[in-house]
């Protein structure tokens, strides 16, 4: 079986009005604004904060994230918070180096993009533009280059993107050196097997921990055939087929893919919506639009998952995006916007049902709003990975 249809509900039967998204889209910046404090940024879900110090203060479920989101939604013209976002961004730089989010887990490094206090510089600059920002991020791009856990999370390809990002906002040169030493340092270490590895038993061919967020970011460096023609090698080799659909496990040792129940997953950081999520320009076509097919008919992730980008309806309705980026077929920018309005209702239910949103990129409400965004928009750039 590619997934399991019992985890899964049906799309709401609603129609896209772009007048009632763009008010959605505003209700859920309006409502951060009102649940912002100036020292302890947003409120943490239980989920979300769970081992780790609070306030939240990183780029994938604490207040760097969050700010991020908001700027991206001003920029794209769809909501203006009225929060000082430098200020906060400042706050969260400060409460990231003094209690990182994510310092228990084990793969920990400051210079990690989602988990780390790279994300949170990244995003003060951008709005700050402070000099000092930038040394100090320079520095943990240096120093992650080596860190041996290959995936856009915690390692350098992660880093790789902020360097990249880095050089397009400030023309240094040194960015340009930083980011050739993490690109050759990823190449170095790819196996023989085309894979990379995460840690001691893992080695992953979705965006966030694997294959194709590491040949995302070495594509964004340079265009090299022969490394998206690898990497399409692997993933088309590791691909689970079926009547004409296709899915992926987190890695191809299949009893490692979800050590906790053995399950094989439909979401953006495992399975297809974030394969096809990375890899959908240089995939086989076939195989881009097996994987989004399944995604489509699966439909919504339940509540247990939720609407966010991660793991939820959010980051599947991505994928769909990424099929019509490929094809130009404007059904799959249709589907896309069901999956959206869907996700946005889901939100809307489950804070009522939970008494607050929830605050983070990409478990929250902000990351549903980017994808709304992105279906009034018609563009199929995943956040962060794609924008930054």
């Amino acid at each position: 079986m590619l997934y399991e249809p019992t985890r899964f509900d049906a799309l709401i039967d609603e129609p896209w009005v772009p007048a009632r998204v763009e008010e959605a889209i505003a209700a859920i910046v309006a409502d951060a604004d009102a649940a912002f404090d100036p020292e302890a940024l947003w409120p943490a879900d239980e989920w979300d904060a769970r081992e780790k110090p609070l306030p939240l203060s990183g780029l994938y479920v604490g207040a760097a994230g969050v700010i991020w989101a908001l700027d991206e939604l001003r920029k794209r013209g769809q909501a203006e918070s009225s929060r000082d976002l430098a200020a906060a961004a400042m706050r969260a730089v400060e409460l990231e180096r003094a209690r990182p989010d994510f310092s228990a887990d084990e793969h920990y490094r400051p210079g990690a993009l989602m988990s780390g206090e790279t994300g949170a510089l990244l995003v003060a600059f951008r709005l700050t533009a402070d000099p000092a920002l930038a040394d100090d991020l320079h520095a943990l791009v240096r120093g992650n280059v080596d860190n041996p856990t290959d995936d856009i999370s915690w390692g350098a390809p992660g880093t790789l993107l902020a360097a990249l990002a880095m050089s397009d906002w400030t023309g240094e040169h040194r960015w340009d050196d930083a980011a050739r030493a993490s690109a050759a340092a990823l190449r170095a270490r790819r196996g023989d097997d085309g894979l990379w590895r995460q840690d001691d038993d893992y080695r992953g061919l979705g965006t966030l921990h694997g294959v194709a967020g590491n040949t995302l970011a070495l594509l964004r460096f340079e265009l090299d055939d022969a490394v998206a023609s690898e990497s399409a090698a692997v993933l088309s080799r590791h691909a689970f087929r079926e009547a004409g659909l296709a899915n992926w496990p987190g890695t191809p040792r299949a009893q490692l893919a979800r050590p906790r129940d053995g399950r094989i997953c439909l979401q953006w950081c495992t399975g297809s919506p974030g394969v096809v999520g990375g890899a959908w320009d240089y995939l086989d076509e076939d195989l881009v639009l097996a994987g989004a097919e399944l995604v489509w008919r699966a439909g919504a992730h339940q509540d247990e998952k939720g609407h966010g980008l991660c793991h939820g309806t959010s980051g599947n309705g991505f994928a769909l995006l990424k099929a019509f980026a490929r094809t130009g077929d404007e059904r799959w920018l249709e589907r896309a916007r069901r999956f959206a309005v869907h996700a946005l209702a889901q939100a809307e239910r489950i804070a009522t049902a939970n008494g607050r949103r929830r605050y983070s990129l990409f478990t929250g409400d902000v990351g549903t709003a980017l994808l709304a965004a992105a279906c009034l928009d018609g563009d199929t750039r995943f956040p962060i990975v794609d924008v930054i």
